[in-house]
Formats: structure tokens, sequence, C-alpha cells
């Protein structure tokens, strides 16, 4: 295998922040106090904006994101700063991470495609990963801005600086129709134009007269249904991953909310490590998939002949 782990070092890493202590910063009137208020009444279905630069909304949850792109970025350079051929330490375990994602990868795709497309769905996992685990981090919901005045919706007075990446369905969403774009771009590259659609609408196999015309018919048909679920892929990938991760952030938002101190740190002590498993399952679904997805468009027949071998 040609793959050199220090070479595809710098997009991927490992994220650790520090954590910190819930508290709300009350803003009104110019002046900020401190409540003892440190949650929504439930968490909203979308992500909410903290500010505004240049007239562009800056929501929560596009600020998580980019401190987990920056927290990438930086491991990544501290990584490869000063790497030896034997690697040792910090360079060690990151390039055991990145070739074990490659091999994995590998056993899906093949050597040559997996050559061509690491660099995203290498990335896309670790980016959705870290993005999970960082959304559990104390203070991540729990820090904002308590909001008052007349105006200001009763059930709706906090806005948390930041907010779980993945429960943000712009987020997925954008993810999942990247992969589209790519996925046509690959398929294609590998294919032909020709070869493309006569994956999708050709007959398989070998037939003559009648029986040939019937399949033409028949694969057209399916292939119909073929397109019908290549259009769907990108929202059925963003609901699935943006549902599991929203779901598991409200259930932990309802148990933190409980009335009483004692209980409101310990309910949820045990699904915090459940949610750890939910947030690399659903990094592996979705790369999984989509990984899978290419692989089918782009079989050739040697591929089933080298298989059998």
């Amino acid at each position: 295998m040609n793959f050199s782990p220090a070479k595809n070092l710098k997009p991927f890493v490992s994220l650790s922040l520090l954590a910190s202590s819930a508290t709300v910063l009350a803003a009104g009137g110019g002046e900020g106090e401190h409540v003892a208020h440190a949650a929504h009444d439930h968490l909203p279905a979308h992500a909410e904006e903290i500010v505004r630069i240049f007239g562009l909304p800056i929501t929560n949850s596009m600020l998580m994101l980019w401190i987990v792109v920056g927290i990438v970025v930086f491991i990544a350079r501290a990584a490869t700063k000063k790497m030896e051929m034997i690697p040792q330490g910090f360079q060690n375990g990151v390039e055991w991470v990145v070739e074990s994602l490659y091999n994995f990868l590998e056993e899906i795709l093949g050597s040559d495609l997996v050559k061509k497309t690491f660099w995203f769905f290498g990335g896309i996992f670790l980016i959705i990963l870290i993005t999970n685990w960082a959304g559990l981090f104390p203070g991540v919901g729990t820090i904002g801005l308590a909001l008052t005045g007349e105006n200001v919706d009763p059930h709706d007075r906090f806005r948390p600086f930041l907010r779980g990446g993945n429960a943000d369905l712009n987020m997925t969403l954008a993810m999942s129709l990247t992969f589209a774009v790519l996925w046509f771009y690959w398929a294609i590259k590998e294919n032909g134009v020709k070869g493309f659609f006569a994956h999708i609408f050709a007959p398989k196999g070998k037939f003559g007269g009648a029986m040939f015309i019937a399949m033409v018919v028949i694969f057209g048909m399916v292939g119909l249904i073929e397109v019908a679920s290549i259009l769907l892929r990108p929202v059925a990938l963003s609901f699935r991953l943006y549902g599991n991760v929203y779901a598991g952030e409200t259930m932990l938002e309802s148990m933190i909310a409980m009335p009483h101190w004692s209980v409101s740190w310990l309910v949820p002590l045990p699904f915090y490590f459940l949610e750890l498993l939910v947030g690399l399952i659903q990094a592996l679904v979705f790369t999984l998939l989509t990984a899978v997805f290419l692989r089918l468009i782009c079989e050739h027949d040697h591929d089933h002949d080298e298989a059998h071998h």
C-alpha cells in the first residue's frame, strides 16, 4: 500500500477542550448581571443568532464548528511540525489514528479510490466525531446571554454562545450536499458520462430478442427509482445525523433542568457516556453510508473479478 500517514496528518486530529463552569451573563439595557437561570425552557430546533458581522448572521452552531476546525488545524500542525521517520509520542498517536482510518476506508472503497477520496471521508469522519463530542463539554449550551425586555419571548430568554454543531440542520445538510456534489464528480470521473448513465439505466447481463427489450424497460424503471434515491440521499443523511444529535442534546438538557441541584448533575451523568458512544456511531454511520454510495456507483466488472480471485 502506497500510503504514508505522515503525508495525511494535516487535515485530521483529535479534540481537547477545557471544561468551564456554567455561568450565564445577563444583557439588558446595556448593563450585565449574573442570573441563576442557565438554560432554555426547551432546546430550540434551530441554531440561534448571537451576532452579525457585516450584516451576516453568526449562529452559535457556526461558532462551535469554527472552534472545532481551529483545534483540528492546531493539532495537525503540531503533529507535523517536527516530523521524524520513526514517529514517537504525539506524532505517533496521530499517525496511528489516520492510518487506522485509512485502512478502514480502503476495505470499503478499494486501494485506488481511497487514494483519491480519503481527504474527504477521513476529514468528514473526524469533523463529525469531534463536533459531536465537543457538544458534551460543560459550558456548551449553558454559557450565554439572558435576554430581557418587553419584546422578549418569556420562553426564549437565553442565547447560548455555543451549540452542538450537528444539532443544527444547516450544518448536516451542508455536509450532505457537499458529498452529493463530490459523488457526481467522482462517479463521472471514474465511469465517464456514458458509463455513469449506463450504470444506472442499462440492463445488467447479456440478453437477446424480446428479453432484451423487456430488460431495457425493467432496468429503465429501476433506474428512475435509483435517480429518486440519489436525489433523496442528502435529505436522509442530514436528518439522520441531525435527529440523533438533537435528540441526545434535548434529553441531556431536560435532565439538567431538574429543579434541585443535587440531582441535576447526577442523573444525566451516565447518559453522557452513552452520548460519547452515540457520537462515535453517528460519525461512523455517516462516513460508512457515503463511502458505500460512492463504491456502488464506481464498481466495475473487473472489481468483481478481483474480489472473486
